[in-house]
């Protein structure tokens, strides 16, 4: 057809629809308040990026620390002030023009993500655990990313005593993307938060000082792995549009539950189409467990906390998983509640073999990095139990598991940076045999994590270990319950065998030293073993608090 004929068709067409007809395109109504948390950290991120550019660079270590930490505390104010003014109960809604939920869940798990950012940047801007080098502070992370490890640039860099001060802004736009991906209302902005928050953290993952190839090799795998998840994502989000004709919550849930009453014309032929619905639904699904290091998903998780700088992994372990679950939770709650007889048979065997796989391979770990990252996969394990009791329970137990999680897991990797030997961290099990003999405060500390992470009680751990068995127990998923206790029981054996081995084993001659951390550490480890006492004996007011959180806007 020639142009002037399709020029032709156009005029006619659109002469003979009357002007009052044609749709106009609405101006979008933002709800900046409600997503100040948002935009402070994103701004604060944008602003690190300038002070790279034009901040002298023997300032910008302070700088970037100090717009890190105000931004932070900043978004948790507002976080706080929408919770006190009714966003989390009465007033939840869904804002941006459908594009964000600001309702309970959302609040406190953006809550807890920024807590646990705040600790987590405390363990990043930490320069008094190494000798100095050639008369500088120097911290975990490679003095110049750009530079071939063991090459001359990487040697004059150092000796320049140059930073890589860029790990702040990178870490605040992590946090920017995980305070989108709980809270997202529709397919695209959950995925673009996902991506928000993955590419700075396949960065962080590459720049450790020591071990650098590792590090490398670490960000490379997360990197690939989470390209394939996310494609995955993609294409079930793709699938599903196809199925529901929106990529919005609320009309993919009508749509799975036969409630919907205007059907798109264009898409008539495949909405309702369950083949679409299922494989769609299970792609997403899959993109998620792959995020909270779910088995059979699992496989990056003990490489990548092994080789990327111990205070990202601590970041990545706390708050990705925060923000991960609190993604599948809205998921299955206002999605596919619909939809539970599909998936729940399916998540009761994603739940036993995590639960089994994380407790058993940990026990045959010799490294702490690697051990621990078996632990969070035990850890995912029973999360995942709240998650699939489909109650309200399930929902504020599941909260409450997160937010003691979190501190326990960054206080966890900050007491590793501390034990150190001539080549850096000390992380081969073997070296911190007797280390409670030579440093009897460290080990304790430690041995206080470690049975929060078993779930002794009067520990953190306990507390949200129960609040999930029981919300599971209570939604019929009593068998769920007996495979967590005896993983529970298998996971305490490796925690309480460590323990042993720091407090009833002779310290070695040439064993590492423990270095004095700066305040800065103190306070993220001080924080962790508050958190994780106080949540274990007294825990009745953050439960209710979970509760009072616990419901999803639709």
């Amino acid at each position: 057809m020639s142009a002037s004929a399709v020029h032709s068709l156009w005029t006619m067409a659109s002469a003979a629809a009357p002007q009052d007809t044609i749709d106009k395109i609405d101006t979008p109504t933002i709800e900046y308040a409600q997503l100040s948390p948002t935009l402070i950290v994103i701004g604060a991120a944008v602003l690190g990026i300038l002070i790279e550019a034009f901040v002298p660079r023997k300032s910008r270590y302070y700088v970037q620390v100090f717009v890190a930490v105000v931004a932070i505390t900043a978004a948790f104010a507002a976080v706080v002030g929408l919770a006190a003014t009714g966003y989390g109960t009465t007033k939840a809604h869904i804002a941006a023009m459908g594009a964000i939920a600001v309702d309970g869940p959302a609040l406190f798990l953006q809550g807890t993500i920024l807590l646990a950012g705040l600790v987590a940047i405390f363990t990043f801007a930490e320069r008094r655990l190494d000798p100095l080098a050639h008369g500088n502070r120097v911290d975990s992370f490679v003095a110049q990313a750009g530079a071939v490890p063991g090459s001359e640039g990487e040697k004059a860099a150092t000796k320049a005593g140059f930073t890589t001060t860029e790990v702040f802004p990178l870490a605040l736009f992590a946090i920017g993307g995980m305070l989108v991906f709980p809270s997202a209302n529709d397919l695209l902005t959950l995925f673009i938060a996902l991506e928000v928050f993955s590419l700075p953290l396949y960065l962080l993952c590459a720049l450790a000082r020591r071990k650098r190839l590792m590090s490398q090799e670490a960000a490379v795998k997360y990197f690939l792995l989470g390209a394939f998840s996310s494609a995955f994502m993609l294409f079930g989000i793709a699938l599903l549009y196809g199925y529901a004709g929106s990529v919005s919550y609320g009309t993919i849930a009508k749509v799975v539950d036969g409630s919907i009453e205007t059907v798109n014309p264009a898409l008539a032929d495949t909405m309702g189409n369950d083949a679409l619905l299922l494989i769609g639904a299970a792609m997403i699904v899959m993109g998620l467990l792959f995020k909270v290091g779910a088995v059979p998903f699992h496989m990056w998780t003990p490489d990548v906390y092994q080789g990327a700088p111990t205070p990202v992994t601590g970041f990545m372990a706390a708050a990705t998983k925060v923000a991960a679950f609190g993604a599948l939770l809205r998921l299955f709650y206002v999605v596919l509640p619909g939809l539970r007889w599909d998936w729940r048979p399916v998540m009761w065997g994603v739940v036993i073999l995590t639960m089994l796989a994380g407790a058993i391979v940990a026990i045959t770990q010799t490294d702490i990095k690697r051990l621990l990252a078996y632990s969070s996969i035990a850890h995912a394990g029973f999360i995942l139990a709240g998650v699939i009791a489909m109650t309200p329970d399930g929902i504020s137990s599941v909260l409450f598991y997160l937010g003691a999680y979190s501190f326990v897991t960054i206080g966890a990797f900050a007491v590793v940076t501390l034990v150190r030997d001539a080549g850096g961290e000390a992380t081969h099990l073997s070296k911190w045999a007797g280390l409670g003999r030579r440093s009897p405060l460290v080990a304790a500390v430690f041995a206080v994590f470690l049975l929060a992470f078993a779930g002794i009680p009067l520990t953190s751990g306990f507390s949200g270990k129960f609040a999930v068995f029981k919300a599971a127990a209570e939604g019929g998923a009593g068998a769920l319950v007996v495979v967590g206790v005896i993983s529970s029981a298998i996971a305490a054996f490796f925690y309480i065998r460590v323990i042993v081995l720091m407090f009833f084993s002779e310290p070695k001659a040439d064993g590492p030293t423990v270095a004095v951390p700066s305040p800065l550490t103190m306070t993220a480890i001080g924080v962790g073993v508050a958190v994780t006492v106080v949540l274990g004996v007294a825990p009745q007011y953050f439960l209710d608090l979970a509760n009072q959180a616990g419901v999803f806007v639709r």
